[in-house]
């Protein structure tokens, strides 16, 4: 069991390397419907895969910090910079299904003790 945990652990930690890196990239070229849902389905991958019970307060915080500063953060002082804003925003096509992921596997821990 430890060897088939780790291994999920692994994908996922290459998921979420992978998100982030084609979360940047796409900031610089054009987004569109199929990038959005790969992005999105990467971020739910890392929601299921690498986040345990132990680090899921700690990437629920830094999830909702990151998720409110992505959003905040497309305001019209940052339409100067085109491409902070859409990087912005994939990043929060990644981490916004990651965090509702995990919180919902935390609160069905909580309710399990």
């Amino acid at each position: 069991m430890a060897k088939t945990k780790m291994g999920l652990n692994v994908i996922g930690s290459w998921a979420f390397l992978i998100g982030v890196i084609l979360a940047i990239i796409f900031g610089f070229l054009t987004m569109n419907a199929t990038v959005a849902i790969i992005l999105v389905v990467i971020g739910l991958l890392v929601g299921i895969l690498n986040v345990t019970d132990k680090e899921s307060m700690p990437f629920l915080l830094s999830g909702a910090v990151l998720i409110i500063a992505s959003a905040l953060g497309q305001n019209e002082s940052l339409k100067l910079i085109p491409y902070l804003s859409n990087i912005l925003n994939a990043l929060l096509l990644i981490f916004v299904p990651a965090t509702i992921i995990v919180a919902i596997k935390n609160v069905f821990s909580m309710a399990r003790d």
